[in-house]
């Protein structure tokens, strides 16, 4: 597939694509989307429409996992996504307090969200309160996404085209923020794990 080729393609298929993905990994493909925005192989509008939509279908596919085949599937699957009995407790308690924050906070902040809420459909929380807060914490993590993604496809770009070494030490540094913004998530996790 030559450069024409491939250029073609992804304007016809490039955002079903991306969405595909987001809904099953949706930081990495996110920031690639805002990086390849910056350059205009993208618009970094619709990158962040489709990274909250992608997003919000993946937490609602685990809502109905956990809704549908509660214990069952924390017994036999769950452990090795890390669900436990144990964990699920837990969860429960929080969400019996906290509600819709619990699932905000974990969006966008933890690294929780596969057991999170999966929980809150085995709790059978209110599908419109899950909805809201799946959505407004959504919007915060996708906007911080996109916000690196574009940052450091521009600042590549700009830096590239004066000192050709440089434009590696930004694209370095994009990839490192996401590591650690996502070590900062495990930790989190950990934390809510130990408390």
């Amino acid at each position: 597939m030559d450069e024409v080729q491939l250029l073609l393609f992804v304007e016809q298929y490039g955002y079903g694509i991306m969405l595909v993905l987001m809904i099953l990994e949706g930081p990495i493909v996110t920031i690639l989307g805002a990086f390849l925005a910056s350059i205009g192989v993208f618009h970094v509008g619709v990158v962040f429409i489709l990274s909250v939509v992608g997003d919000m279908a993946g937490d609602v596919i685990l809502y109905y996992t956990g809704r549908f085949w509660g214990m069952r599937f924390v017994r036999g699957f769950g452990k090795y996504m890390g669900i436990t009995e144990t964990f699920v407790e837990k969860v429960r308690a929080y969400f019996l307090r906290h509600g819709g924050k619990t699932v905000f906070a974990v969006k966008s902040t933890t690294g929780l969200c596969w057991a999170t809420f999966f929980t809150a459909g085995m709790i059978r929380m209110q599908i419109q309160t899950f909805l809201l807060y799946s959505f407004l914490g959504g919007i915060v993590w996708s906007a911080l996404l996109v916000s690196t993604g574009f940052f450091f496809g521009k600042a590549y770009f700009i830096i590239d085209h004066y000192i050709r070494w440089a434009g590696w030490i930004i694209a370095t540094m994009a990839v490192g923020s996401v590591f650690a913004f996502m070590q900062y998530k495990k930790r989190k996790s950990k934390t809510f794990l130990q408390n």
